[in-house]
């Protein structure tokens, strides 16, 4: 029996919440076992035609400036008769927008099944947004993180461990992998990026809108790096307001010739396949997509030991993990990967194996639907005795 699920993201802009919800939705829609909606507050961004294409076109939108005006109460009815008239069994917030605005509208509508998520670890939220998520928390059926460490972050925090259900990211590893054809030469050009010179890539994919992602330590580690390896250049890819600061801090390290700010990346697969180490250099995480795409794409990882990369990263066996914002042993890591290439290749296809037997869109995909089926058939049963009981009652 399908059963009505309705997903809800704040944007469909290129981020890793937004890929993971659209990601999920079709794979949800494929089984079969599932009837998928999508909505989101603001319907723009480059995953749009995706998300249309998963649902048929029907893409709903609950537009909010604020969670205290008289559009939120206008929009949260909207919703709450949406999930009435659709008979949505199941609500899935991906985001801190969506789980306040999702669970309480579910909650009006009376919504079966309530699933809020958390992807983070902390450095993303004010002390008051961080009080509001944990009050829709006590909304929802049950909360999904993407990496133990999340789990135990929220368990901290007061949320009660039996809401709490780890279900780690699925990576399509079509979206890293380049045909029997790829030329590197195509690739660099493609990416505006040197083709001469015997460069040698050093990346980070990471938005460049919050503070979180720390590019500052990943520069001053390019620095070091560049003084031992003239050959070694450094791609950014990611956009946001940070931008031109960074620029301006590459300039002053004096490694603005050699550091690259691509913006937006389109051909992920491509740029990993020139990259010879790919680095993640956060302050906190949840679970890092990027950090699945390195792998999966056969590269090396130097990442900060924050959130849920240890539950990815095996130290030593597919990169290397440092503490956040130490530039130095990032650095030294990086060096040490770029002077013996044989040993990040194998470093780099131990990883693309993990990724393939432990991070699946098939995993993925089966514990999303134990935890619907799971929560629905609780919700029968409480039904059930409710009815039991009303029975018992007027005899």
């Amino acid at each position: 029996m399908s059963f009505n699920v309705l997903h809800l993201t704040n944007s469909f802009q290129q981020g890793g919440s937004e890929r993971q919800a659209v990601q999920l939705a079709r794979l949800l829609q494929s089984s079969g076992r599932c009837r998928v909606h999508l909505a989101a507050h603001d319907a723009k961004g480059a995953l749009l035609e995706e998300a249309r294409d998963v649902v048929g076109g029907d893409v709903q939108e609950f537009p909010l400036t604020s969670f205290y005006d008289l559009n939120a109460a206008r929009q949260l009815r909207r919703l709450a008769a949406y999930m009435r008239e659709r008979e949505i069994a199941v609500v899935h917030a991906h985001d801190f927008y969506t789980n306040v605005f999702g669970m309480a509208a579910a909650a009006l509508a009376r919504t079966p099944a309530r699933v809020a998520s958390k992807r983070e670890t902390g450095g993303m939220r004010t002390t008051a947004q961080a009080f509001v998520e944990r009050q829709s928390f006590r909304l929802a059926h049950a909360v999904v993180v993407n990496a133990d460490a999340v789990k135990r972050h929220l368990a901290g925090e007061g949320v009660s461990e039996s809401k709490i259900v780890t279900v780690h990211n699925g990576l399509d590893t079509s979206r890293v992998s380049v045909p029997d054809d790829w030329r590197r030469e195509d690739a660099l050009a493609a990416l505006g990026l040197p083709a001469a010179g015997g460069r040698r890539f050093v990346t980070i994919v990471a938005n460049l809108q919050h503070e979180v992602k720390d590019h500052p330590t990943f520069l001053r580690a390019a620095a070091r790096v560049s003084a031992s390896r003239p050959e070694a250049a450094f791609v950014l890819a990611g956009e946001g307001r940070l931008t031109e600061s960074l620029r301006g801090l590459a300039a002053q390290l004096g490694i603005a010739d050699s550091t690259f700010f691509i913006g937006r990346c389109a051909r992920v697969a491509d740029l990993l396949a020139v990259s010879d180490v790919c680095v993640l250099s956060s302050k906190a995480e949840g679970f890092s997509n990027s950090i699945l795409e390195y792998m999966a794409a056969g590269r090396p990882v130097v990442a900060t030991d924050v959130g849920g990369a240890r539950e990815a990263v095996a130290e030593g066996e597919t990169g290397y993990l440092v503490s956040p914002g130490d530039d130095e042993t990032l650095a030294a890591r990086v060096v040490s990967l770029l002077a013996e290439p044989e040993r990040a290749r194998e470093m780099g296809e131990r990883g693309r194996r993990i990724v393939e037997q432990k991070f699946s869109c098939e995993a993925q995909l089966k514990a999303t639907l134990k935890l619907y089926e799971g929560l629905l058939a609780r919700t029968r049963r409480a039904e059930l005795r409710a009815v039991e009981g009303a029975q018992h009652k007027s005899i």
